[in-house]
């Protein structure tokens, strides 16, 4: 961006507010809702990676949603809405065919929002299991979200499987079923080679399945030029679709026809209102649809992505490569003397739109941001994650957070805060 190396003190707060005034995206930070309260301006959110803000869009979304269609009665199910928009019944496809198009290069027809990331990595989990029923191996990371983990455990007690944990070499054999892995590594930010990988793992004859949560709207994805299998995401991150938000699921179409999800709902029926004896999958995307569609969470997706695809993936990239690397600047010459280690990569083409931090005290040091009105997130056991949002995050956000946790470092003031954990670190 221009003006990034112009100052040669790099941590002059004038560098920040150069970038911010050469940022082409700066004017979508007033297309979010503001903080409430009385701190409101002094607040620097650095969380989008686990939840996003809300678009003004969102709320004028279900605004409309509940006055005019909800209001109209059941009818809104296969009619459309009064302002146009498609039936509620066609959102799934209708918005997962915007969120394929425009942030993970999937062409229409392989994208559904449907359930949660976790219910549907078990869905394609199984389906995929299914598809090689003479292997007896699941490969993940043992650095993996939880969640993944979990269920692909499950399924390995379930079915009499193994499950086996890769690190940084990963190779396959002739044994394994399924590949399971994330993008955008949760922890330490890294991005995987998603192309090599699911290359890698088809000349052994395994299918992949990508978790995009880290990645989706904040790294460029190109799922269908990838050659890729299937993929799970969330929404609530950074396309901003709210806490709970629905998450969506990508099956490649030549896969659709011959993989049967596990839960056989209505939803996936190919006669939905027939109300038949047995069930019949639709021989596409829908098949691996189960239940009724949450229909307010869709169209806060939808808004949420819509604003994204307006400000285009690469000018996305761009803004938060440049917000993540003036965050290292900082770390390098104002936390890095005080005992702090860089836990992201610190090539910028491998890391994502968060930057991750070690220290010993990391977890006083998170509640003693928060108390200064910096809210980043913690990981166990040891790691301050900063989640920077392109559209959201502005330079002097960075800057001024990062001399508020200089501060409550090199004055010992961490030390006096407790150590007792809430539910949610």
């Amino acid at each position: 961006m221009p003006g990034f190396y112009r100052y040669t003190d790099r941590t002059d707060r004038a560098r920040a507010d150069a970038l911010d005034e050469a940022d082409p995206l700066r004017e979508f930070r007033l297309r979010f809702l503001p903080f409430p309260g009385p701190d409101a301006d002094a607040l620097i959110y650095l969380d989008g990676n686990s939840l996003g803000r809300p678009p003004i869009s969102a709320l004028d979304a279900v605004t409309e949603l509940i006055a005019a269609d909800w209001a109209a009665g059941v009818g809104s199910w296969g009619a459309g809405s009064r302002s146009g928009r498609p039936a509620w019944i066609e959102l799934p496809t209708v918005v997962g065919d915007l969120l394929g198009a425009t942030l993970l290069g999937a062409d229409a027809g392989q994208v559904l929002i449907s359930d949660s990331t976790t219910v549907n990595l078990y869905k394609l989990a199984a389906a995929a299991l299914d598809a090689r029923p003479d292997r007896r191996v699941i490969v993940t990371e043992a650095a993996n979200f939880p969640t993944d983990r979990y269920v692909l455990e499950g399924l390995a007690a379930a079915r009499g499987l193994r499950v086996e944990y890769v690190g940084s070499d990963i190779s396959f054999r002739p044994d394994v079923a399924l590949v399971c892995l994330s993008h955008v590594d949760y922890r330490s930010s890294a991005i995987a080679d998603m192309a090599g990988i699911t290359q890698a793992a088809h000349d052994a004859g395994a299918l992949v399945l990508w978790d995009l949560c880290h990645s989706v709207g904040s790294v460029p994805i190109e799922l269908d030029a990838a050659g890729v299998d299937l993929a799970v995401g969330c929404t609530y991150k950074y396309l901003d679709g709210g806490p709970g938000a629905p998450a969506f699921l990508y099956v490649a179409r030549e896969l659709q026809a011959s993989l049967r999800q596990p839960i056989w709902g209505w939803f996936g029926q190919l006669d939905q209102f027939a109300m038949g004896p047995h069930y019949h999958p639709v021989p596409a995307i829908d098949r691996f649809a189960t239940g009724t569609p949450n229909i307010v969470g869709i169209t806060l997706v939808e808004a949420g992505v819509t604003l994204l695809a307006e400000a285009g993936v690469d000018r996305l990239r761009a803004k938060g490569v440049a917000l993540t690397s003036y965050l290292v600047d900082l770390y390098d010459d104002w936390l890095a003397p005080l005992g702090f280690e860089l836990a992201s990569p610190r090539d910028p083409a491998s890391r994502g739109s968060h930057v991750s931090l070690r220290h010993s005290s990391a977890y006083q040091m998170c509640r003693g941001l928060i108390e200064r009105n910096v809210v980043p997130d913690y990981r166990e056991p040891d790691l301050i994650r900063l989640g920077v949002s392109a559209l959201t995050t502005s330079f002097v956000d960075v800057h001024e957070a990062m001399r508020r946790l200089r501060a409550l470092t090199a004055t010992g003031e961490y030390l006096d805060i407790e150590t007792v954990r809430t539910r949610v670190v």
